[in-house]
């Protein structure tokens, strides 16, 4: 069996078919489809029969409700596949995604830990406005060599944690027992699975081909929603993990402390420091950062720079107040040559909104 494809369901019958169809348009690799419904109030289990009744390759495991988590690791622990894959069943893929990053895995001499590809993101999703956006890494990927390591690409790690746009070999995920987090509904737990596969890879592959397409900003969806505080406690579980693993890389530490600035800033943003439970999380998230880093990261607004020494009360460095200006001016750039003007335009309130929070 070359793949199996886990696909965690949980009340999702207005979207269910199109993935379950999508995923099933692969017919030169032999794969399975584990459809793992958690305990669905809805029809999304009637779904998932219609389509094990006519495709060989879907199977069903019905089971309560335990979250995201606990549903892939089943998926895991049940698939016989080579490489392991995951879609969540709001989103779609492509014709031949796996049938295309089966073989482009397979061109390499060694097997890869994990084949990473980009993504579609799709703005404003089932409505007029709806706009297919490449993903924010797409084009920064630029290791010297294939396969590689984080440490050649660490840009991996520092957007959006898209554990589904990836194949893992079975035998890698086994190896160092790598799997999610088991808590109810969907607790943010692909933050740390994202670093726990990367991190340990030894070999890598990456193409900017885009085939998994993400609803973005769903309304309903778990990612929907102020989800400051879990968003800080997975960013202190990934700091774990590479703590854990001895990782000290200044790319590696730069890009993570990018994310959990981001999700400091946001939290901030949201009056959060207000709250006093929160006040401490979130600055306990930023003393584990480098200090040195923050100083040098173009990202960063200067007040945003300021507000963190003064909140961790570490010795404030030097830096540019100009590298952010210039930073906004390579975002839109990117934005502009890579996903078009309309999204362009769109982020600039995105960044700018940021300065004070970020």
């Amino acid at each position: 069996m070359d793949v199996s494809v886990i696909i965690p369901i949980y009340n999702v019958e207005e979207y269910l078919d199109q993935c379950l169809t999508s995923v099933e348009q692969n017919d030169v690799v032999s794969m399975e489809i584990i459809c793992v419904n958690d305990g669905s109030t809805d029809g999304s289990l009637a779904i998932m029969r219609e389509h094990e009744a006519r495709d060989s390759r879907v199977r069903v495991i019905d089971k309560e409700n335990q979250g995201y988590g606990a549903s892939v690791n089943r998926g895991i622990a049940e698939s016989t596949g080579e490489y392991v894959a995951i879609v969540e069943p709001d989103d779609f893929v492509k014709p031949h995604m796996y049938d295309w990053l089966i073989a482009f895995a397979r061109s390499f001499d060694e097997k890869a830990d994990v084949v990473k590809s980009a993504y579609w993101r799709i703005q404003d999703p089932d409505t007029p406005n709806e706009l297919f956006c490449r993903n924010t890494f797409y084009k920064r990927i630029r290791p010297k060599k294939q396969p590689f390591t984080l440490k050649d690409a660490p840009e991996l790690i520092q957007y959006h944690p898209s554990i589904w746009t990836a194949l893992y070999l079975r035998s890698f995920l086994d190896e160092f027992g790598i799997r999610l987090v088991e808590c109810p509904g969907a607790g943010w737990v692909d933050n740390p699975f994202m670093i726990d596969t990367l991190a340990r890879a030894r070999r890598i592959v990456y193409t900017d081909d885009c085939f998994y397409c993400y609803r973005d900003r769903r309304p309903g969806a778990s990612t929907f929603g102020d989800k400051s505080e879990i968003a800080l406690i997975r960013w202190n579980d990934m700091r774990d993990i590479l703590d854990d693993l001895g990782e000290h890389d200044k790319g590696v530490e730069a890009a993570l402390d990018r994310m959990g600035m981001r999700h400091c800033g946001l939290a901030i943003g949201r009056g959060h420091l207000e709250d006093q439970h929160m006040r401490v999380l979130i600055i306990s998230t930023m003393r584990r950062m480098d200090p040195d880093i923050i100083a040098g990261m173009d990202c960063l607004s200067a007040s945003a720079k300021k507000r963190y020494f003064k909140l961790t009360g570490y010795d404030e460095r030097p830096f540019s107040s100009g590298a952010y200006y210039l930073y906004l001016i390579r975002e839109f750039l990117y934005t502009l040559h890579t996903m078009g003007f309309r999204y362009a335009l769109s982020r600039i309130g995105v960044l700018k909104g940021r300065k004070g929070s970020a």
